[in-house]
């Protein structure tokens, strides 16, 4: 096999890199790539310096992980304009659809493209000539054309995990040609969903102006490439196996314990404003109002850690939430019964393993998502002799995978409370029989189906 050099935003300590995906992910895919070739990861090490560093460090291979890890450091301008600035503030929310909070500034496309340049200069001298080269995400959007300007001819793969918008919303970005031709220096461009490619074929046929041939293969600012779908996953079997021994875990027996017997909905999310959590919690709402009976019998558990919290729109999301939370629980609380239950900070991937095999419901409605690995995980977390329900967004890439999932428009908050109603009252039979095809579903295309498809598709040429 040859070398895997994996670029990413972030380059995590591998330790924590592995024990974060000791249950399944993206870490795992990563780590297990650049173990099987000998690899290298490359990437910002996540720490910031008043005066630039321009030597990268090097993590030596070791016995356990035969692998190079190479990092570079960030100035505090560069972090506010290439990660604050343009890949939070600008490609962030044009990317989920929303336009309207792109804070555009050029000085912060002009950071992004000097941290870009300045990764791939660093990159370069490491590189060698059979190395296959896998790019990770927006951050690093305009590095296919500046290896290509430095003179690489090493395939290049680029992987997309957020959605792509539709043609006409990322041609609100100013910068979004460049962006695109860039991408075009690329063999292989892989995203999340068929929805996804639709749109970036429509963007190469009416605003690049250029062709989409047969098998996936493109022309446009003159280059060839591909574009393809690789929705990404997790080791469902694993994480099955976390769920089972989590759940007999001291915490998990005082969530039992809390819950008195009561029905558990969960939600897992960052606390952004692309998950749809005030829909969500207005359609609990609706809920306990159109159905007075679930009162005392359901709880909703919402983990949300913070994020991004220096983003104006993550503080006013955060205030909406806690006013929202605030209302229902007064609305619908008694002495002994807590209806919402929301909290901002994230569990151990274990912990949350066994809290989601003991949910009878998942409510899982990003107004976008690339895919969402938690509605997998909710799956996968599951007794096969009794599964919960996932109620899941039509506009999550894995909506496209799990059709036996309740699926709902997240904007349609009345309609999700009655897919709540339906799912709490859903026979034994039928929840078994949808979790076992959704569970079938992710073992097909589990995350090692992931990786060795998109290698396999960026080696084939």
């Amino acid at each position: 096999m040859r070398r895997i050099v994996i670029v990413s935003n972030r380059v995590a300590p591998v330790n924590e890199a592995a024990s974060k995906g000791a249950t399944g992910g993206l870490a795992v895919a990563i780590l297990e790539t650049l173990r099987e070739s000998n690899g290298l990861w490359f990437g910002w090490s996540g720490n910031v310096h008043e005066a630039p560093v321009d030597t990268p460090k090097h993590s030596a291979p070791t016995q356990a992980n035969p692998f190079d890890t190479v990092t570079v450091d960030l100035t505090p301008a560069e972090h506010s304009g290439y990660y604050n600035g343009y890949a939070n503030r600008i490609l962030w929310p044009i990317l989920h659809y929303r336009s309207d909070l792109m804070e555009y500034h050029s000085e912060h496309f002009r950071t992004y493209q000097r941290v870009n340049a300045n990764f791939v200069s660093q990159l370069v001298p490491l590189l060698r000539e059979d190395d296959l080269i896998w790019l990770h995400d927006y951050h690093l959007m305009m590095a296919p054309r500046d290896l290509r300007q430095a003179g690489v001819k090493n395939r290049i793969g680029f992987f997309l995990h957020t959605p792509f918008p539709s043609a006409d919303v990322f041609a609100t970005l100013p910068n979004h040609r460049e962006l695109i031709a860039s991408l075009c220096h690329c063999d292989l461009i892989g995203f999340q969903s068929p929805t996804d490619l639709r749109s970036f074929e429509d963007y190469i046929t009416h605003e690049a102006g250029g062709q989409v041939h047969a098998n996936e293969e493109f022309e446009a600012f003159g280059r060839q490439f591909r574009a393809q779908v690789f929705p990404i996953s997790i080791d469902p079997d694993s994480f099955a196996g976390a769920a089972r021994e989590s759940s007999r875990s001291n915490i998990a027996n005082r969530l039992r314990e809390s819950l008195d017997g009561r029905a558990l909905m969960v939600g897992v999310d960052r606390l952004d404003y692309s998950k749809g959590l005030p829909e969500r919690f207005l359609s609990f709402e609706h809920l306990l109002d159109r159905y007075p009976e679930n009162r005392r019998r359901v709880t909703f558990l919402q983990i949300a850690p913070y994020s991004r919290s220096e983003v104006p729109e993550y503080k006013l999301i955060r205030s909406r939430l806690e006013g929202l939370s605030g209302r229902i629980n007064g609305r619908f609380a008694e002495v002994d019964w807590t209806p919402l239950r929301y909290i901002n900070r994230g569990l151990a991937r274990k912990t949350l393993a066994g809290v989601l095999r003991h949910s009878r419901v998942a409510v899982v409605t990003p107004l976008r998502d690339g895919m969402n690995l938690v509605a997998k995980e909710y799956i996968a977390a599951q007794d096969p002799e009794d599964p919960g329900v996932l109620v899941l967004s039509r506009f999550a890439g894995a909506a496209h995978e799990l059709k036996e999932a309740l699926i709902v428009n997240p904007l349609d908050y009345e309609n999700t409370g009655e897919a709540l109603q339906r799912a709490l009252s859903m026979s034994l039979e039928e929840r078994k029989e949808r979790w076992s095809a959704m569970m079938e579903t992710i073992r097909q295309q589990d995350i090692t189906t992931w990786r060795k498809s998109f290698i396999a598709a960026l080696e084939a040429g």
